[in-house]
C-alpha cells in the first residue's frame, strides 16, 4: 500500500473480516476481487489507514511481546508437566517458578539426566524473561512518548500495554460516529436475535480485533475484582451492576464502557475525568 501510494495511487485498505460477507462460497482470486469491489462500493464501509514504517515497527513491539508471553507460558507449563511426572508440584504463579527450578536442581531424588534437562529448560525460561523485560521496556518508552497513549492509561483498567495497543491497532476513531460503534467494532456488544418486535440479545459478537478485546476484558476483570473485594472499591455504576449481574458479565459490560471512554478520549483529545467522561459516554453511547 505504501509503494502504491508513492506511485501516486489513492490506496484504501479494508479489514478482511469486513470483506468476508461479500465473498461467494467457492473461494478463488476472481471471487475475492469481486467481493472487494462489492465491499468498496458500500457507502458506510470503514477503511484502514495505511501505516507508516514507524507505525509498522511499533506494531512489531506488540507482536513480539505476545510471542514471548506465549513462549513463557509454554515453557512454564512444560516444566510443571515434567516435574509432576516425578511427583514434584508447586503452587501456580510465574513468580514461584524460579525457586521451583532451583529446588529441582538440588533434589537427589530426580535422575541426573532429568535434572540436566530441567536446567536446560530453566535457561530457556530465563532467556525469555530477559527478552520480555527488554521488549516491555521499549513498549513502556513508546507509551510514555505518545500523548494519546498516556491519556488512555488514565482510565481505570487500561494500563500502558492496553493503551499502546489501542493507539497502534485500532482504526481511525473518527471513522466511528459514536463510542457505541467503536465498542461494536471490538466485538463487545451483544448479538441481536430480535424478531417480530421482541428484543433478544445474546452473547457478545466477538468481532474485530481479538487481542484488543482480550486486553480490555482482562483490565475490566481486574477492576471488578477490586469492586467485589473487602474494600468494595469501584464506581457506583459498577457496584450497582454487580448487584444484578455476575462478575464475568459485569467485566464484559465494563470493557464495553472502557472502549467507549477510550473512543471519547481519542476523538476529543480530552484527559480522563471520571465524572465528566462517564456522563458524556452514558449520554452519547
Amino acid at each position: 500500500a505504501r509503494e502504491l501510494g508513492r506511485l501516486g495511487h489513492a490506496v484504501k485498505l479494508i479489514a478482511p473480516q469486513l470483506v468476508k460477507p461479500y465473498v461467494s462460497r467457492n473461494k478463488n482470486d476472481g471471487r475475492d476481487a469481486e467481493g472487494l469491489c462489492e465491499a468498496a462500493s458500500r457507502p458506510r464501509m470503514r477503511y484502514v489507514p495505511v501505516k507508516t514504517t514507524e507505525q509498522q515497527a511499533a506494531l512489531m513491539l506488540l507482536g513480539v511481546r505476545e510471542q514471548l508471553v506465549a513462549r513463557r507460558t509454554q515453557l512454564s507449563n512444560t516444566i510443571r508437566g515434567y516435574a509432576a511426572e516425578f511427583g514434584l508440584t508447586e503452587a501456580k504463579g510465574l513468580d514461584k517458578l524460579a525457586a521451583f527450578l532451583a529446588a529441582i536442581r538440588q533434589d537427589e531424588g530426580v535422575p541426573a539426566l532429568a535434572r540436566e534437562l530441567f536446567a536446560m529448560l530453566a535457561r530457556q525460561y530465563e532467556q525469555v524473561q530477559v527478552e520480555l523485560k527488554a521488549i516491555e521496556a521499549k513498549l513502556l518508552a513508546w507509551h510514555r512518548a505518545d500523548t494519546t497513549s498516556r491519556r488512555l492509561a488514565q482510565v481505570p483498567g487500561i494500563g500502558p500495554v492496553t493503551a499502546a495497543a489501542l493507539v497502534m491497532k485500532a482504526p481511525d476513531p473518527n471513522a466511528f460516529r459514536s463510542g457505541r460503534l467503536f465498542a461494536a467494532w471490538l466485538g463487545l456488544t451483544p448479538k441481536d436475535h430480535s424478531t417480530a418486535g421482541k428484543i433478544r440479545l445474546g452473547k457478545i459478537t466477538r468481532a474485530g480485533d481479538e487481542r484488543l478485546r482480550q486486553l480490555l476484558v482482562v483490565g475490566a476483570t481486574a477492576v471488578v475484582k477490586q469492586a467485589i473485594g473487602k474494600q468494595r472499591r469501584g464506581s457506583r455504576w459498577l457496584l450497582n451492576l454487580l448487584e444484578r449481574k455476575t462478575p464475568k458479565q459485569a467485566a464484559v459490560a465494563l470493557a464495553n464502557k472502557m472502549a467507549r471512554i477510550a473512543w471519547k478520549l481519542m476523538t476529543t483529545g480530552q484527559s480522563y475525568d471520571a465524572a465528566r467522561i462517564d456522563a458524556q459516554v452514558g449520554a452519547a453511547g
